[in-house]
């Protein structure tokens, strides 16, 4: 990748990116495509349909190299055929209002930005692509998946451009990609799922039925979970214009006992699709988040 595109790149942490440079995302599942050995495909063989040139990178099948431009360059190209793409991540970020909470100095909607940038590097690096949608109460923004700097520039630019506003729209977002995407997909969910679960979980069900990896990233703050609020307070809601004023101590504990209810069915429900949950608190450092991803998910396609 061009040394001045990451330098371009404001929301990406260059420290970070060394940190997690050893570990590649891995799809836990059969991926269509050709990936050179890093993920699993459940086809064989190759199409004749040429596409375009790749740079080698350390792991690729040596037998895809072009002989004849290694003569003529003295540099390592393999070839990629049409039909035989790499591994495709959509990245689907929650932009309702609630994202925009904040109890300490990130929001959730910040600090889950912050996992999209650095994870969307990781995997154009790697030679596979990386795309992006947004969810308001509908979709705000689709860009399919591609493996380009240019590109991830562009990703860039829009994730700075994100507010948090309105409803979510998820659960019918999850339908529609999961109609659209065509060939099998990792897709990571950033959203505080803020939403009712039953069609939350028809969404997760329905991409997974389409032979889908999925990865839902919680996103919480600790006020949320802890609810250590100790005055009479105004809570308003942040996706519309109803508020109410009460005593926390009189509702936390059925305040804690309702939102342990939610989580645990959360948890629950994405276990019994085979779907990958990962709570994330915004106190948390980010960088420790990406890597146990990224780790669990090599030790898990090793025993397999």
């Amino acid at each position: 990748m061009a040394e001045n595109t990451e330098k371009d790149i404001e929301l990406i942490d260059p420290k970070v990116v060394a940190q997690l440079a050893a570990q590649p995302l891995v799809a836990r599942f059969a991926m269509e495509g050709s990936v050179s050995g890093m993920h699993r495909s459940p086809h064989r063989g190759s199409s004749v349909e040429f596409a375009e040139y790749r740079q080698y990178v350390p792991g690729d099948d040596l037998r895809r190299l072009d002989w004849r431009v290694l003569g003529r360059t003295d540099r390592y190209y393999l070839k990629e055929f049409e039909a035989e793409t790499n591994l495709r991540c959509y990245f689907v970020l929650d932009c309702s209002g609630s994202m925009n909470f904040k109890s300490g100095e990130t929001s959730k909607l910040d600090y889950a930005i912050k996992m999209i940038a650095h994870l969307a590097y990781q995997i154009i690096r790697q030679g596979d692509a990386a795309g992006l949608v947004t969810v308001g109460p509908k979709i705000i923004t689709e860009l399919p998946p591609k493996r380009t700097p240019s590109h991830l520039q562009l990703m860039m630019n829009l994730l700075k451009e994100v507010k948090g506003k309105g409803e979510t729209g998820l659960p019918e977002t999850l339908h529609e990609l999961a109609e659209k995407a065509k060939r099998r997909a990792l897709v990571i969910i950033f959203s505080d799922c803020f939403t009712d679960i039953e069609p939350l979980m028809s969404g997760l069900q329905h991409l997974r039925f389409q032979k889908h990896d999925v990865a839902l990233f919680h996103m919480l703050d600790r006020q949320e979970i802890d609810f250590d609020f100790d005055r009479p307070i105004r809570f308003a809601d942040l996706e519309s214009s109803f508020s109410m004023v009460t005593e926390p101590a009189m509702v936390r504990d059925a305040y804690l006992d309702q939102f342990r209810q939610f989580q645990s069915t959360l948890q629950k429900g994405c276990h019994e699709c085979n779907s990958d949950y990962r709570e994330v608190m915004t106190t948390q450092p980010f960088d420790k988040v990406l890597a146990d991803f990224l780790i669990d998910r090599a030790k898990a396609m090793a025993f397999r």
